[in-house]
């Protein structure tokens, strides 16, 4: 018989294999794709953007996991290494899986907010030397600088906050680190850049989504490339990878502009202190009034060594027999004597959205809901509660009076009173009216008014007096600190907490009492909250949700817009937000608008 020859071993063609992430808006892509490395591609790591084939097509993704396998032949090759940097680090991407299950957004959608909008491509740079300046919190500055991490601490102050942020960041900078400064507007965060840069002789890069794609991307270049840089912007900096990051500034992180409005509803309070544990560098807050939320989380608060605002007085509308003017007569005779001493006066008026608070004509008495207490219009319905309302409770009487109005009457009947030298902001006038979107513009003012404090006060929201003392606060600190300065704020419940908190000038003795209330209502933060809005539902959008087997409270339908609105609410609600995905999914593919809001404020 003839000898078989022996068979040869198999092994296996061991290779590199990356895991990729497509840049496709949907919960299908979040595990990734695995793709073969090609030998002459280069280096990929975790945070590589590549182009990689799929369903015919090239797409861009991002490297997620990269591992060494047998591919047996079945992988495709990725196409193309994209640009000179990763977009990410390992540490970074572990905030991403975090929020895009918090925010129940696809993977894609978190992880395309770390690379710059065009292709980022190594630069010549020149390197920079920063002035020394003292740190008002030296322990912190000094462990960035180190490379020592140290909880988080909120700064209670009024600012201006440039020179705050040149004492905060001069060391870590001379220590060849990076340091990142998000405020809430793109004013703003131009105003502090431009102080800081003075102060520290060093280019202060704006970045905002308003500003070109190629000065946006530039900049990104900068702080992967090299330490020593200061970065300054907007939300959008929450996400970036900034090299050797040592230290992040937010600037009064309870405004809304610092949560993103459209889903995911992102919010840079949750998202920066996720990222500072997770790629160990220091946080600092700062702001004249903390949230409730900052101060739940352990975040250090330093008490302030004076008042945080400057001198409030209070206006009492109950002295005035119902019916009168917007601008109590009180109000119209310190405006006149601020204007004949040459000073400058603001006049405050709340935002649009927030309703007016009312009054009885027959009595003065506020309307208020019977139910809840929270502030109501003319109409039969409370907003909050849905509660029907009748008469005045106190005497019931049936007509009630505005004690706001917008700021175009506000004007006129000033004028009326003053004359012409009354107008809107920025039309460089003695007299000045705005809401809450002009206060950045506004500074060094001898007067402030606010002129429908309750309207804020008792707005029918959970929040509604942490927002109003933030609000008001602000309105406070337009006015130059000194001798016959303030800010007077008309109400008609002068002995409100809120009023209280603001003549003392700090805010922690009122937040402090919030918190406990809302851990005995089991209200955020002790309770989480999520708001599901849908527009063009599916007629079984309920029945679907309810059956979804989600672990929570869900409560609605309601009318939201041209849609519908849930609010699900449980002590823990990682679980539902998985389940909830493929739902959305579902909803999103058969036509449906569907806008997801952790973390709701206003409810």
């Amino acid at each position: 018989m003839g000898s078989h020859p022996a068979h040869a071993q198999w092994s296996p063609r061991l290779t590199r294999i990356a895991q990729v992430v497509p840049n496709l808006p949907t919960f299908a892509v979040d595990d990734g794709f695995s793709y073969r490395v090609p030998d002459a591609l280069g280096e990929v790591t975790v945070g590589s953007l590549v182009r990689v084939p799929l369903g015919g097509r090239r797409l861009r993704g991002v490297v997620t996991h990269v591992r060494t396998g047998d591919d047996r032949g079945n992988l495709k090759d990725i196409a193309a290494i994209v640009g000179d940097f990763s977009v990410l680090t390992p540490r970074l991407l572990e905030t991403l899986r975090w929020a895009s299950i918090h925010y129940v957004a696809p993977l894609s959608v978190m992880l395309s907010k770390t690379g710059p909008p065009n292709v980022a491509r190594r630069r010549k740079l020149t390197p920079t030397e920063p002035k020394r300046l003292p740190s008002p919190l030296p322990k912190v500055s000094a462990a960035a600088a180190a490379g020592t991490r140290t909880r988080a601490t909120y700064l209670v102050g009024g600012g201006p906050w440039g020179e705050t942020v040149a004492g905060l960041t001069a060391e870590v900078l001379a220590a060849g680190r990076n340091a990142a400064v998000i405020a809430p507007t793109v004013r703003e965060a131009s105003s502090v850049a431009a102080s800081v840069a003075a102060a520290l002789g060093v280019p202060t890069p704006v970045v905002t989504s308003s500003a070109a794609a190629a000065e946006v991307t530039a900049t990104w270049v900068v702080s992967q490339q090299s330490g020593g840089n200061l970065l300054i912007g907007t939300r959008e900096l929450a996400f970036w990878p900034m090299g050797d990051l040592a230290l992040v500034v937010v600037i009064e992180e309870g405004r809304a502009a610092m949560k993103a409005p459209q889903t995911p509803t992102t919010s840079v309070r949750d998202v920066v202190r996720r990222r500072a544990s997770a790629e160990r560098f220091g946080l600092v807050f700062l702001g004249p009034v903390p949230t409730v939320e900052a101060m739940a989380a352990g975040v250090e608060l330093p008490e302030p060594s004076t008042r945080v605002w400057p001198l409030v007085e209070i206006a009492d509308r109950t002295e005035e027999p119902p019916g009168g003017a917007v601008v109590m007569q009180a109000t119209v005779q310190a405006i006149r004597g601020v204007r004949r001493r040459g000073g400058q006066v603001l006049v405050f008026v709340p935002r649009h959205g927030d309703a007016a608070a009312f009054r009885c004509v027959s009595c003065g008495e506020l309307r208020r809901c019977p139910s809840c207490a929270a502030s109501v219009t003319r109409g039969d319905v409370c907003q909050r509660c849905e509660t029907r309302l009748g008469a005045c409770a106190a005497c019931g009487g049936s007509r009630f009076q505005a004690l706001g109005a917008g700021v175009g009457r506000v004007i006129s009947e000033l004028r009326r009173s003053i004359g012409d030298d009354v107008g809107r902001v920025g039309e460089q006038k003695g007299v000045q009216v705005g809401t809450a979107r002009d206060l950045p513009e506004v500074h060094d003012m001898a007067l402030s008014v606010v002129i429908d404090a309750d309207a804020l006060v008792l707005a029918p929201h959970y929040r509604a007096e942490e927002d109003a003392l933030r609000t008001l606060a602000r309105v406070a600190l337009t006015v130059e600190r000194g001798r016959g300065r303030r800010c007077l704020i008309q109400t008609g419940q002068p002995g409100h907490r809120v009023f209280d908190a603001l003549r003392h000038g700090r805010p922690a003795d009122l937040l402090n009492a919030l918190l406990a209330e809302r851990v005995e209502a089991a209200f955020p933060p002790v309770t989480q909250l999520l708001a599901v809005e849908v527009t063009d539902p599916p007629d079984d959008a309920d029945v679907q949700l309810r059956q979804a087997g989600l672990d929570a409270d869900v409560r609605g339908p309601a009318v939201s817009g041209d849609g519908v609105r849930w609010l699900v609410t449980a002590p823990d609600l990682r679980a539902t937000k998985l389940r909830l995905r493929s739902l959305v999914q579902s909803w999103r593919d058969g036509g449906a608008k569907v806008r997801i809001d952790a973390d709701p404020v206003r409810l």
